[in-house]
């Protein structure tokens, strides 16, 4: 396929109108046209990255922790139907019975249909009951290396993040030894700035949905905020307009850098769906709106109801972030943050021919799957 007449969002983070190449499945630049090949006249659209979303629960009344063949694969579609063409799902806090379930569908799953699952993200169990948000208290537990090693093996090698509250006990001595396995995400805290820093020190690496779930800054007291952005963490952001102000948003791509922010959905299962009742975790969770809210507890926030690419589109539309900030955050970050930049996020030769063609309000006019469109709205 040969996409022509594109603003394309090139590896330097900027846009460049041209023509983007792909054989078998992959960018291709420079490469001479074939006889009988397909040509897309994108007509001066933007051609972005396929999406990477790296924490969300699920969408159209399904959720990861179902655990369920069809549930995944129709999560799959929709998230490919909205440009998001590689998928990292996050659990839930649960027992390893439960979590054992999750990991045997995940490594069963084949990647033939709908955006890849390149991962899983494990946002529990190993987190503080203190700050337990839409989280089941039930299940926490402090952070256990073997249990960790036995579902990382279970899963076939998925588990790309573990989410760990590093004030808790045991769990510094977790991140010592398991940083070199999978990317450790300070999350679900009570930490303080010092605990914090010695958390990184460690080994982690990463901060879970900035913000929400543990202490914030103030002046005599930093907390661990303050010492994500002075380690150098990578840190997540739901931009769905409830999570976090528009000003903090913009407050934080200026202070973190675009090369450190990695924009998510946290997206549960109503995503997609009319306002109502649904669940997460085994609790019911109320939606109006793009707000999702635990039922018995409406002031906590029980993730969203907003897909990753809506997310960046309100980054550019409603909160003033630049198109090209917010979308290097929504691709090539966090492939990197996870590991697989080498096949996702980028229109850089040799990556997947994973494109989304947006007109000049980021509406979606086509989605390209290594080098196939899957759909088309134009």
């Amino acid at each position: 396929m040969i996409i022509k007449n594109a603003k394309i969002y090139t590896p330097e983070h900027t846009f460049k109108t041209g023509d983007l190449t792909i054989r078998d499945g992959r960018i291709a630049f420079g490469a001479p046209p074939l006889e009988g090949e397909e040509v897309l006249d994108a007509n001066g659209a933007y051609a972005l990255p396929g999406l990477v979303d790296i924490h969300f629960h699920g969408a159209v009344g399904h959720d990861f922790c179902d655990a369920d063949e069809a549930g995944l694969q129709a999560i799959a579609d929709f998230e490919a139907s909205k440009g998001v063409l590689a998928i990292c799902p996050a659990t839930m806090t649960f027992s390893e019975e439960i979590l054992n379930g999750i990991m045997d569908v995940a490594a069963a799953h084949k990647n033939g249909q709908g955006a890849d699952l390149v991962g899983i993200n494990m946002e529990g169990p190993y987190i503080s009951p203190k700050k337990i948000g839409a989280q089941n208290p039930k299940y926490v537990q402090g952070a256990d290396a073997a249990m960790f090693r036995r579902l990382q093996a279970r899963s076939g090698g998925l588990i790309k993040l573990v989410d760990v509250a590093p004030e808790e006990p045991g769990n510094l001595d977790f991140i010592r030894d398991c940083h070199n396995e999978v990317c450790i995400s300070i999350a679900h805290t009570c930490t303080d700035y010092d605990t914090a820093k010695a958390a990184f020190a460690a080994g982690a690496s990463h901060m879970t949905h900035l913000y929400n779930a543990m202490p914030g800054i103030t002046h005599r007291a930093p907390g661990p905020i303050i010492a994500a952005l002075e380690d150098g963490a990578d840190v997540e952001l739901i931009t769905d307009n409830v999570h976090i102000h528009p000003a903090v948003v913009r407050f934080t791509f200026n202070t973190f850098g675009d090369d450190h922010v990695i924009l998510i959905a946290d997206s549960m299962m109503a995503c997609g769906l009319p306002d109502g009742a649904y669940s997460l975790g085994g609790q019911a969770v109320t939606v109006r709106g793009p707000r999702a809210t635990l039922t018995e507890h409406p002031d906590t926030i029980a993730g969203s109801a907003t897909c990753l690419y809506d997310c960046m589109r309100r980054a550019v539309c409603e909160m003033g972030v630049p198109l090209e900030s917010a979308v290097r955050a929504a691709t090539e970050n966090p492939a990197r943050s996870i590991g697989v930049d080498a096949d996702y996020g980028s229109l850089a030769a040799g990556r997947y021919g994973n494109v989304v063609l947006a007109d000049d309000d980021l509406n979606i006019l086509a989605v390209v799957q290594k080098g196939k469109v899957i759909h088309d709205n134009r």
